[in-house]
């Protein structure tokens, strides 16, 4: 009997889809079967139904499933192979745009510097920001810090918040699908559970990286380095 060998890396891959789908459909099935419940429980005893609650509570669970799949085809559009077209990005303009202050929230401080040029897919570097700052906001007690520096050849964005900060062995699992901590850093209910993880896809795609540390008085920072765009060379347009 001929014996077949596995690529270690394609049955890492095979392994790692197999659990997204597995997943997924968990995530998908909760507010699905959430759905159902409240619906038979209407069609049983409509006399007994509060029909706009009901409508309420549907929309909501809608609104969850939409966010998961949104995020999902997301993902699946940053891991495709077909490139989408990159652009150069003044990331510290791009930060700007992301902070809008929000009444009651954390005070956000930005410390930037100008023309910290990028290439990038516009849409998702900011959609990588958004992920980032809102889950700054989530943890934050009184104040995020987002920083933008070059450094040598590479640009460096920091999100600092002064929450409870990530364990030192919980930091790569926050970049995992559908993550939960059982620290104080666990996922909001409100949230898809792959923000984390859609930015650093998305960081990985731009060939950059993500990561988390400790920050001054124990929060958390999160470090995204990206490749400076390359500058045109002397007499080119």
């Amino acid at each position: 009997m001929t014996m077949t060998c596995v690529d270690p890396a394609v049955e890492r891959d095979l392994v790692r889809q197999r659990r997204f789908a597995a997943d997924a459909a968990h995530e998908l099935r909760t507010p699905l079967a959430g759905l159902r419940v409240k619906l038979e429980e209407a069609g049983l005893h409509p006399e007994q139904t509060d029909l706009p609650a009901l409508m309420e509570a549907a929309l909501d669970d809608v609104d969850r499933l939409q966010a998961i799949v949104r995020d999902l085809l997301l993902l699946t559009r940053v891991a495709a192979e077909a490139p989408s077209p990159h652009q150069p990005v003044d990331l510290a303009a791009a930060v700007r745009d992301q902070v809008v202050p929000r009444q009651g929230g954390p005070d956000v401080r930005l410390r930037t510097v100008a023309a910290v040029t990028v290439d990038v897919v516009p849409a998702h570097l900011g959609r990588l920001l958004a992920n980032l700052l809102d889950n700054a906001r989530k943890h934050a007690r009184r104040w995020i810090q987002v920083q933008v520096r070059p450094h040598d050849a590479i640009a460096e964005l920091t999100v600092t918040d002064d929450g409870p900060g990530i364990p030192a062995h919980e930091r790569e699992r926050v970049f995992e699908l559908f993550a939960r901590l059982d620290a104080a850093r666990c996922r909001d209910a409100g949230g898809t559970g792959l923000g984390l993880a859609i930015a650093r896809d998305i960081a990985r795609a731009h060939e950059g990286t993500l990561h988390v540390e400790d920050g001054p008085g124990g929060g958390a920072r999160f470090v995204l380095r990206l490749p400076l765009a390359a500058r045109p060379a002397p007499g080119t347009c």
